[in-house]
């Protein structure tokens, strides 16, 4: 794989590739191409999710209509009250929500969705964007099952200048209308295997969807064309331990593709000795890191490696929020490679996420660099990192997963 290469394949995904959507399985398509292009023959393989069509979605604060998008799956109907600010989630704060709909800062995850659900609210609002940016984008949100659990408020996200004008000019009622046609749909993984010398294998993953505004090159085509140059290595190289390349779908609503491999191969997760993910290399700038959700000795043995080939790294274990983390929660130690931008030179999760951000040489150091480690791991005699999960990470992974609050 060269330069000119990389950089068409940014070109060729230069598009949104929502979980679920056309257009995610037109990516699907077009990396499974790619792969019999290289003389390797991927497999697309479908698994449900859940999808939905809106077609209204409006907020009124004190009767003056704010542009929104509804949350998908988060049922239809009307709600009016008194709207709330809930600044913080101490007790007291928290205990001001009931019978009215509150906006809250940033995401909404597991833990405040909860939160609103026991103190009584009766819809909410989130807000992303920057204050300071010009644009006006709205990124497109769900309520996903998994933190609703069939208890479902109507909510709606809106750009972060709506928000501030909303406080600045002391809202006290609210009003939202959903309606939309919910349903089961399909996303896709893509999965290639080259057999080794035994049975057991490592498995490389990375996640080829991207969000509602995104293009998504950073975040993630660039560990999406990582692996592909990867298998395309391997392909003409020895290695001992089988190959599986993992192109997950749905990673942007909940690491569905990697869970759903998980949950379909329960009995063939025993053969895997090491998860291998790639989740935003290539970037022009930013330091390269390596989250080992795995024993701390490869923390150690990446450090000492990376002196060794003349690559900075910085080595750490931890969960990762990508595909990487629902191995991990199988018992399968997992490193995430990134190159972590400063927040002021990359964005993901927007509309700047595009090819502008990224650098083909520093793609391709990376992958050597990835590649070098992946073949140390795929010729050895027997893997060096312990198949057993720390119970410091298995916490991590209880309180990342929502089994357990994080009591800090």
């Amino acid at each position: 794989m060269d330069k000119k290469e990389i950089m068409q394949m940014f070109d060729d995904t230069a598009y949104v590739r929502m979980g679920g959507s056309n257009e995610e399985l037109q990516a699907a398509k077009y990396l499974q191409e790619k792969c019999r292009e290289k003389g390797m023959d991927a497999e697309i393989v479908p698994f449900e999710v859940d999808m939905a069509t809106f077609h209204k979605a409006q907020l009124f604060v004190d009767g003056k209509q704010i542009p929104c998008k509804g949350y998908l799956c988060a049922g239809s109907g009307e709600v009016e009250a008194p709207f709330y600010y809930l600044r913080g989630t101490d007790a007291y704060s928290l205990s001001q929500c009931k019978g009215k709909i509150v906006m809250v800062d940033g995401y909404l995850g597991y833990w405040i969705y909860q939160d609103l659900l026991e103190n009584g609210a009766v819809g909410f609002i989130t807000y992303d964007g920057n204050a300071n940016y010009v644009d006006f984008d709205i990124d497109q949100r769900e309520l996903r099952s998994y933190v609703s659990k069939g208890n479902k408020l109507l909510g709606v996200n809106i750009n972060a200048k709506s928000a501030i004008e909303i406080i600045r000019e002391g809202a006290a009622s609210a009003k939202i209308v959903l309606e939309q046609e919910e349903y089961k749909g399909n996303s896709h993984n893509v999965i290639l295997d080259l057999p080794g010398q035994i049975p057991e294998y490592i498995v490389f993953t990375a996640h080829y969807d991207s969000t509602s505004l995104s293009q998504g090159a950073y975040d993630n085509m660039s560990g999406s064309v990582g692996i592909l140059g990867i298998a395309e290595y391997f392909k003409n190289h020895p290695h001992r331990y089988g190959l599986r390349f993992i192109w997950c779908g749905s990673e942007e609503r909940g690491l569905l593709g990697a869970k759903a491999y998980c949950a379909s191969n329960e009995e063939a997760l025993k053969d895997i000795v090491l998860n291998i993910n790639l989740d935003m290399i290539g970037c022009i700038m930013g330091k390269f890191i390596a989250c080992c959700t795995a024993e701390e000795a490869l923390v150690s043995y990446i450090n000492y490696f990376s002196s060794e080939k003349g690559f900075g790294v910085k080595p750490y274990q931890d969960v990762y929020s990508s595909d990487s983390t629902p191995f991990a929660d199988k018992g399968i130690p997992a490193v995430s490679f990134a190159r972590i931008a400063p927040a002021n030179t990359a964005t993901i999760h927007n509309s700047y996420d595009t090819k502008a951000v990224m650098k083909a040489e520093q793609m391709l150091q990376d992958m050597e660099f990835i590649t070098a480690f992946a073949d140390r791991m795929a010729n050895a005699m027997h893997c060096p990192v312990a198949k057993t999960m720390p119970e410091n990470m298995k916490e991590k992974l209880d309180i990342y997963l929502c089994r357990k609050r994080d009591k800090k």
